[in-house]
């Protein structure tokens, strides 16, 4: 959109507790306009609505804080949830912390395209989130705590909406312990019209790997009709980020790696198709694949101490890459004949996700996220 023009008929509308309804000329009454309601509490077991808005419009930022900002209980433990034009079954559904980018519980400063924490102390979202009809968000307290929050949700009334304007939806996913030789789901199949817009990605490794690289899976996107085979595939973790050969902490306006922990083995990181657009018609499923490397000495010690792993291919220095479920000879020793050749592994991590995506109408048929217990768990 062009800064210079005014579209005929939309007006600005902001939602806090100084003005809760979004009232024209009602903004900051309480104690004669001295800032008199800048915050309030949620309770243990209580839903707070953040905004309540009628009409059609387009959400353009949201910004929170809250007084437990750094404590990963809390960050799992509040549900952030959005409905759109009176829709039942919420179109984002998603641990308050992991949809600002505290995957793992862990906040640090930054700023992309999408979403910002400028001290590592707010979350801000400025996705765009169109209506038609209504728009509805809401934080469930899940936890043990009182918190308090500041929050302001800014919106416009009025916009012009296409027929193919889709509506904004948001998933989270967590498997504690992924399965040997099975795909992390980012995102289950969906069926409709839309645009996946990228994900954050939260890895805490599994112990037993010994700090062995776990980034070798390659991303996935399952399109309009894909069963077995996908049609996008990437390379690797740290590929589909846009880095190479492992990663460490960097921040990019479309991807970047938040956290890159070696020493307590955790990582975190994104991508946001901004550039390069993921379309369906149809349908989509986006997953990640669960795959690690090391050299055949460091293998030979980890299946010494019964280590579950399955490895799937060995960089030989000699003969280059050998695929096992291809050759007549499977056997991993006997193409890995050196020390330092080079063996990729199914694994089994702790691997959480949010995935954002479009879809033409406002019910992603995909449910309520996992209770808080599965949430926090091992946090």
């Amino acid at each position: 959109m062009e800064l210079f023009r005014k579209p005929a008929g939309v007006v600005t509308r902001w939602q806090s507790f100084e003005n809760i309804k979004g009232e024209k000329g009602k903004g900051g009454f309480r104690n004669n306009g001295a800032k008199g309601h800048p915050s309030d509490y949620i309770q243990p077991g209580h839903t707070l609505i953040l905004s309540d808005i009628k009409g059609q419009g387009i959400i353009r930022r949201i910004w929170a804080t809250i007084n437990h900002y750094n404590s990963p209980d809390v960050l799992r433990g509040l549900k952030l949830q959005m409905f759109w034009d009176h829709c039942e079954t919420p179109a984002v559904s998603v641990p308050f912390g992991d949809f600002f980018g505290a995957v793992l519980g862990k906040k640090t400063a930054y700023e992309n395209e999408f979403f910002a924490d400028p001290e590592g102390r707010s979350f801000v979202c400025t996705i765009p989130m169109p209506f038609r009809k209504a728009a509805k968000i809401s934080l469930v307290n899940e936890t043990d705590r009182n918190i308090r929050i500041f929050y302001d949700v800014d919106y416009t009334l009025g916009d012009y909406l296409s027929d193919d304007s889709c509506y904004f939806h948001a998933w989270w996913n967590r498997q504690n312990k992924t399965k040997l030789g099975q795909d992390f789901e980012i995102l289950p199949k969906i069926k409709g019209k839309g645009r996946f817009l990228g994900c954050y990605i939260g890895v805490n490794e599994n112990p037993i790997y010994n700090g062995n690289w776990f980034g070798e899976g390659e991303f996935k996107v399952y399109l309009d009709g894909d069963e077995d085979l996908p049609t996008l595939v990437g390379t690797g973790t740290e590929d589909y980020i846009g880095s190479a050969w492992s990663q460490g902490a960097f921040v990019g306006r479309y991807s970047g790696c938040l956290i890159a922990d070696n020493e307590n083995h955790q990582f975190s990181f994104y991508r946001f198709h901004v550039k390069d657009p993921i379309y369906f018609d149809t349908d989509c499923r986006v997953t990640l694949q669960q795959l690690g490397g090391a050299t055949r000495d460091r293998i030979e010690e980890m299946i010494a101490k019964g280590v579950r792993l399955e490895i799937v291919s060995v960089d030989c220095q000699e003969r280059g890459v050998i695929n096992l479920y291809e050759q007549e000879i499977p056997d991993w020793r006997y193409w890995a004949t050196e020390e330092g050749n080079w063996c990729n592994f199914y694994r089994e991590d702790d691997v959480c996700a949010v995935a954002y995506f479009y879809l033409d109408t406002p019910d992603n048929c995909l449910g309520d996220i996992q209770p808080v217990l599965e949430r926090i768990k091992d946090m």
